[in-house]
């Protein structure tokens, strides 16, 4: 498929040392046929798209946004329902290991993952990221993701990821979720959140999940996860935006 090859060909120019790690993996485009009828693409608050796919003569489910050929087909709705659930314990169990293993409040994981994808392991973005923490192909290669849509790894690629932004940044959490969502080198480009107006509705939904998923882990620990994934989605009120004029008094004949 043209696109597969556009994405490889990308994600070898960028990362040619993982190049053999990413012919290893099955990563985002090819899926297992056994999962093929329940796999589709769910809507959440921050990334929607209309998908379609087949199965090929090699056994693979092929995805895309964009269908170039007659064998694709739109996702089925039923399937799109199915393919939403996630137990709770699994959600629980990869966020306390890799909190832990990578130094981070699992509430901030947590909160992440609400403004993401809404807890759907199954949600593809108009740009292509996949998943619980919604990882971009190069990310997910960057951190050794194998399985975009397997609960445990798409957690522990993104907390890899939020760990690095932080380290970045030097531990200020917003700058780092701010990178999460707009890219590293638009922070370090601005020295402070983008004045894009995604990236800072992103920066002001996580830092409200977090403080409140916090509170959760301080209140019933045992019911934090659950009680997150069955948070409403915030629907934020846009902000009037606010320029800043500075007048200067010309002199007497000037």
């Amino acid at each position: 498929m043209a696109h597969e090859r556009c994405v490889r060909n990308k994600l070898d120019s960028t990362f040619p040392e993982d190049r053999e790690a990413g012919e290893r993996t099955a990563l985002v485009w090819a899926l297992p046929l056994a999962i093929a009828s329940a796999l589709v693409v769910g809507e959440s608050a921050s990334a929607e798209s209309d998908m379609y796919g087949y199965v090929g003569a090699n056994g693979l489910f092929e995805m895309t946004n964009v269908p170039t050929d007659q064998r694709f087909r739109p996702a089925d709705s039923q399937a799109r329902r199915l393919a939403h659930r996630v137990s709770v314990k699994e959600v629980e169990d990869a966020v306390e290991r890799y909190a832990w293993q990578f130094q981070l409040h699992p509430a901030l994981l947590l909160a992440v993952i609400k403004a993401e994808s809404d807890f759907n392991p199954t949600v593809i973005s108009r740009a292509g990221a996949v998943g619980l923490m919604q990882l971009i192909p190069e990310t997910a290669i960057r951190h050794g993701v194998h399985n975009l849509y397997d609960t445990g790894d798409n957690i522990r690629g993104g907390a890899r990821h939020l760990r690095y932004l932080l380290d970045r940044f030097n531990g200020n959490v917003r700058l780092a979720v701010a990178a999460y969502n707009a890219g590293e080198r638009r922070v370090e480009r601005y020295r402070a959140i983008p004045p894009y107006q995604e990236t800072r509705d992103y920066v002001r939904k996580v830092m409200i999940y977090y403080k409140e998923f916090r509170g959760d882990y301080q209140a019933t620990p045992g019911k934090a996860v659950l009680l997150a994934m069955h948070h409403k989605p915030l629907q934020l009120e846009p902000r009037p935006l606010t320029l800043e004029v500075r007048h200067s008094r010309l002199g007497a004949g000037k």
